[in-house]
Formats: C-alpha cells, sequence, structure tokens
C-alpha cells in the first residue's frame, strides 16, 4: 500500500515538474485574453438583429460584410482612417529622430544643467496624462494652432518615456566606438548620425512600434486639440459610434467592424517587429 502512494505522489511530482499543469494555465490565461477580440472579429460579420440576439456567439448564424460596406461607404470612417494615418506617421518618425537625439545628448554631451533636466524627464513620465489636458489646451489655442494638424501633431512630436529609453541604451553602447570618429573630427552630429545610431536599431524599433501604438490609439489629446468633423481621427470617431452617433439599433456589426480595422495595423507592427524589440545584444560592441 505504501508503495502504491509513493508511486502515486511520484507520478504526481513528475507531472509538476513536467510543466504541463503550467501551459495548461498558461493557455486558459491566453484564451480568456483573445476571446474578446475573437467575439469581435465574429460579430462585424454578423446581421444586427443576430448581434443583438447572440452577442457572444462564435459562428453567425448568416456571414456577412454589410457592416464593412457600411463602414467604408456610408460614413466619415474613411476620413477618420486618413487623419490617423497621417498623424501617426508624422508622430512616430518625429519621434524617433527627437526621443534619440534628446537621448544622445543627455548620455553623451556635458552640459551645466543635464541633470536637472533628465529629473524633470523622469517627473514628467510620473505624472498623470490627463492632468496636463487643460495646460496642453491653453497653450494650443495660445500658439493658435488649435483644431489644425499641427496642433494635433506638434505636442505628440517628443515623449519622456522615449528618450529615457534611447538615453539608457546609449549609455549601454562603449564610447570607444566614437573614439576615432573624433580623432578624424567628426562632429557631435556626424558621429550621433552616422555611428551611434545605426548601432541603436533595437531601441529605435522599441521606440518606433511604442510612438505609432501610442499616436494611433491616442484619444486624450484629439479631443482638447481639435473640434472639426474633417480633423477627427479613428479614435474618436469610434468612441462616437460607440456613443450612440449611428441613427438606430445596436449596430454592433459596424461599431466592431470599425475596432477590427483600427487594430489591424498596430497588430501587424508587433507581429512583424516582435523579435526585434529591445534586442539588446543587436549593436553592442565589445572594448
Amino acid at each position: 500500500m505504501n508503495g502504491q502512494n509513493r508511486t502515486r505522489e511520484s507520478a504526481f511530482k513528475r507531472f509538476l515538474h513536467s510543466g504541463v499543469l503550467l501551459y495548461v494555465l498558461l493557455a486558459a490565461l491566453a484564451l480568456i485574453y483573445i476571446m474578446p477580440f475573437v467575439i469581435q472579429i465574429a460579430t462585424s460579420f454578423k446581421t444586427d438583429a443576430d448581434a443583438t440576439a447572440n452577442p457572444v456567439s462564435l459562428i453567425p448564424e448568416t456571414w456577412t460584410a454589410a457592416a464593412y460596406r457600411k463602414l467604408f461607404l456610408n460614413s466619415d470612417f474613411p476620413v477618420w482612417f486618413k487623419n490617423s494615418f497621417i498623424v501617426t506617421i508624422v508622430v512616430t518618425c518625429g519621434r524617433v529622430f527627437f526621443d534619440s537625439l534628446a537621448g544622445y545628448a543627455l548620455s553623451r554631451l556635458h552640459f551645466r544643467g543635464r541633470n536637472v533636466i533628465f529629473a524633470a524627464l523622469v517627473a514628467v513620465m510620473s505624472v498623470p496624462g490627463v492632468v496636463l489636458l487643460i495646460p496642453k489646451f491653453l497653450i494650443i489655442k495660445t500658439l493658435g494652432i488649435y483644431d489644425s494638424y499641427a496642433g494635433m501633431i506638434l505636442p505628440l512630436l517628443i515623449d519622456a518615456s522615449g528618450v529615457f529609453i534611447m538615453k539608457n541604451f546609449f549609455e549601454s553602447i562603449p564610447r570607444s566606438v566614437e573614439e576615432q570618429a573624433m580623432i578624424d573630427r567628426a562632429g557631435t552630429f556626424r558621429i550621433f548620425w552616422q555611428i551611434v545610431l545605426p548601432m541603436a536599431r533595437p531601441a529605435l524599433v522599441t521606440i518606433s512600434i511604442l510612438s505609432f501604438q501610442g499616436s494611433w490609439n491616442e484619444l486624450s489629446h484629439f479631443i482638447v486639440s481639435t473640434q472639426s468633423s474633417s480633423l477627427t481621427t479613428l479614435t474618436k470617431g469610434v468612441a462616437s459610434l460607440a456613443s450612440g452617433q449611428l441613427s438606430s439599433g445596436n449596430q454592433y456589426p459596424v461599431k466592431l467592424a470599425a475596432a477590427v480595422v483600427m487594430t489591424i495595423p498596430v497588430a501587424l507592427l508587433f507581429f512583424v517587429f516582435q523579435k526585434q524589440i529591445m534586442n539588446s545584444s543587436e549593436g553592442s560592441v565589445k572594448e
């Protein structure tokens, strides 16, 4: 009897050490996380009546793309998409350049007040964004760029967390890689642009993805910086759909179709570049 008990205990221990229980738990958590997105896709292909009667079913009674046709042909969704695309591309390019430039200056250049600036940068990162909405609105109005692309883009062109990431990455690059350029009397910007920046590819990819995602999903800033319908972005437009802008009925398929289309660019970006996000082994140099 004791032998059987020991055998069972041994088998149970082997089961625990095999990691099967952990994989089952992870699979369950992944399913819980993914399920809302799967329901969202399925509902976008339902009729309005089917979506109202069976909101969480994964198989539509009648498959139809009517929601997508209505979204692209009978709404302002193409305008929202265009505005979000323009703002996101410009903001992403601007953040990659200015965040890397500021990060390099804080990591390599010695000037009075550098530590104060870095401390202020960290302090800004700890401030909730909603606290800055009213001051941001007042500044935009004062500069005369309210309700324009400039008002939508300029306040987002630099990001404190991006500067922080770039500064830390540049500090991990040995200064010896810049010494030869200094001997050849290369300027500071040339050293940054031609030597150090290409080595920071992992950080640049990370900043690009975070900037794209952040500006693509931004809502609060666009609420305080624009009011014209011609400058509405996807986040504002989809929020108006969710709050009942549509004429009648629940219109779940149209709302969720808009959410699906809005999700695709960011999802593709993550799938394509996921292996390159902060791969710190890239670009490192042994001294």
